[in-house]
């Protein structure tokens, strides 16, 4: 696999000799953090074809079957205060979408903050994790990607199989895991080296597809409804409430109506 990945780099890919390929791994955030409080560099890309133990946001988990998805993890070292990385998840969902759309040949949409989505069937997720120093900066981030490569829905487990989808069920062709791993960490390196140029909110935007529609947010046990009216610079959501005022909501669980059962 990792010389499948490695043929389909640029000869001179400045990650070249820091892409590490795992059959299996409990997580590879879990993996990536370590070597990172170790000292690994920027641009050590971690890439597994199974996690026993993957996670996604609010500590749930992600199913990760083997050879049939790419399990992907980055270690970035921004060298920046952690305020000024409140749009990084956004940025890895642009560069997700650009990946898919280089490797399967469709753009997916982006459900806020981190889900790779097709219509209401979800591809794939993102999970970004800090690590900051005493005086606030960032020591490193770690932005870990799982996304649905090869299943047909049979595959998927009975309770998430009228909401998952992978690449080849939707474009309708055989999407090679090697293809868009190495499609990922091009577009990963790309975000790296651009992150702070001011153009990934507005493709974030274009591609957010919570945007225009009712959604609710959960925090702990209170439940508020509204309607998603655009990100701002900094990934929040841009939320109208029914009274006619406008939040920026950069956390919790928001649900699209329609979308993952949410009626």
């Amino acid at each position: 696999m990792i010389a499948s990945i490695l043929n389909q780099l640029p000869v001179e890919f400045p990650w070249k000799h820091s892409i590490q390929y795992f059959p299996t791994v409990d997580s590879t955030n879990t993996r990536a953090k370590l070597l990172a409080a170790q000292g690994a560099p920027q641009g050590t890309v971690l890439i597994a074809g199974h996690q026993s133990g993957g996670r996604g946001r609010m500590g749930r988990s992600f199913h990760s079957p083997e050879g049939m998805g790419i399990y992907l993890s980055v270690i970035l070292r921004p060298n920046c205060p952690a305020t000024d990385l409140m749009h990084l998840t956004c940025a890895a969902g642009v560069a997700m979408c650009n990946a898919v759309e280089a490797a399967a040949g469709f753009r997916p949409g982006i459900k806020w903050t981190n889900d790779l989505i097709w219509g209401k069937r979800k591809l794939g997720g993102i999970l970004t994790e800090l690590s900051l120093k005493s005086d606030g900066t960032a020591d490193y981030a770690v932005v870990g990607i799982g996304i649905n490569c090869c299943q047909q829905p049979d595959d998927f487990p009975e309770d998430i199989r009228s909401i998952a989808a992978s690449l080849s069920m939707v474009s309708g062709k055989p999407v090679t895991p090697a293809k868009l791993a190495a499609a990922m960490v091009a577009q990963l390196q790309k975000m790296a080296d651009t992150l702070f140029d001011g153009t990934w909110i507005s493709r974030y935007e274009a591609d957010c597809v919570t945007v225009g529609q009712e959604i609710s947010i959960v925090r702990g046990d209170t439940v508020r409804h509204g309607t998603a009216v655009g990100v701002d610079t900094e990934g929040a959501l841009l939320v109208r409430f029914p009274d006619g005022h406008e939040e920026a909501v950069a956390s919790g669980e928001v649900s699209i109506r329609g979308m993952y059962g949410y009626v």
